[in-house]
């Protein structure tokens, strides 16, 4: 990648730990560390006996167990944990799971102002941002906000075991989006870049692995660690076309997270691509290939990963009305959001034709 002397880069205050067994073990001494004793354990129904044993962990400083996370972060969902923090006088919160589960750690620090642990159990990266999103309405809204921002990080390669081999692939391909949209973000610079490039490497050779050996814990903790490069990279840069046509298909059209984000990226990055030569340079060396979309979306399904929006349940009637959410909002993006271009990126990947 040309080197560039025009950037800004901003580091966020987060501790990070990555080990076996960190769960339980590192958790009541990161809470320790943020001066913290009276802890509110959020997760979501499947996650509910791993954050038990946070909670219990926590002991006495485990002020309550809120096992309520839902998809998208419903915002009555995040009305209802706010009141139990205020009424548990929590003076921090604990997010154990997925991004379902950190989703709505973060609503409850963004109205409360109170510190956030994140333990996640996925790939999905959200722990490592200070971006926000709550869904009312049908329409799911996202922002930044420092508040949000975990202030410890707890990997544990133990914790991803129990996903199911087709989430390990979705998750992990999540992952893989918010480190290709960084690398064209208008706010992108070298150490993102670098990030990037090790982050894809390291998910891309991890997953292959995993679907062969689940319980592989080298490959596990592998996937962690890109986890985080990739999740740093959305957390320091703005999102583009990728994540906003990914918030209309799961706010408004109730499409799984990880399985969109999974479908979506090879025509995401196809539709930029003649605007982003030094980014695709960046993910050919990454991804060993001259064509990323394509081998982005073989990826997916050599893997066993659904690879069109119709699979998921897009309805051909609902493209055209999605398009023109997404042209109808103003973000960055290397090339011209217009509601044709959409539509078409749209109705590729209803089909899963080859981008």
């Amino acid at each position: 990648m040309t080197f560039s002397a025009d950037f800004t880069y901003e580091s966020r205050p987060v501790r990070v730990v990555l080990r076996s067994g960190a769960a339980v073990t590192a958790t009541p001494g990161e809470a320790e560390h943020l001066g913290l004793r009276r802890l509110l354990v959020v997760c979501g129904s499947r996650g509910e006996a791993v954050a038990r044993a946070v909670a219990d962990a926590l002991g006495d400083a485990c002020a309550g167990l809120h096992a309520e996370a839902r998809m998208h972060v419903p915002v009555e969902d995040a009305d209802r944990a706010v009141a139990m923090a205020r009424a548990a006088g929590a003076d921090g919160v604990v997010a154990v799971g997925g991004g379902s589960s950190i989703g709505l750690g973060k609503a409850i620090a963004l109205r409360t102002g109170l510190p956030l642990i994140a333990v996640p159990s996925t790939y999905s990266g959200s722990e490592m941002t200070p971006v926000w999103g709550l869904t009312e309405g049908g329409v799911k809204r996202t922002g930044r906000d420092p508040k949000v921002q975990p202030r410890s990080v707890v990997y544990d390669p133990g914790l991803t075991v129990s996903l199911p081999v087709p989430l390990t692939v979705t998750s992990g391909i999540n992952a893989l989006a918010h480190a290709v949209e960084a690398l064209y973000a208008p706010d992108t610079s070298p150490l993102i870049a670098l990030m990037a490039e090790d982050g894809v490497r390291a998910m891309t050779e991890a997953l292959p692995r995993l679907a062969t050996d689940p319980v592989d814990m080298a490959a596990r903790a592998q996937a962690l660690y890109a986890a985080w490069l990739c999740g740093s990279c959305l957390g320091s840069t703005t999102m583009g076309l990728h994540h906003k046509l990914c918030h209309v298909l799961g706010g408004s059209h109730g499409l799984p997270h990880a399985e969109t984000h999974t479908v979506v990226l090879p025509y995401a990055l196809a539709y930029n691509a003649p605007a982003i030569p030094e980014a695709l340079t960046v993910l050919k060396r990454a991804l060993g290939t001259d064509d990323p979309p394509h081998a982005l979306w073989q990826l997916a399904g050599r893997l066993g990963a659904p690879r069109s929006l119709a699979e998921l349940g897009l309805k051909e009637t609902d493209v055209a009305e999605a398009a023109v959410q997404v042209a109808g909002q103003p973000y960055a993006n290397p090339r011209p959001v217009t509601e044709e271009g959409v539509r078409e990126v749209l109705q590729a990947a209803c089909e899963g034709r080859r981008p």
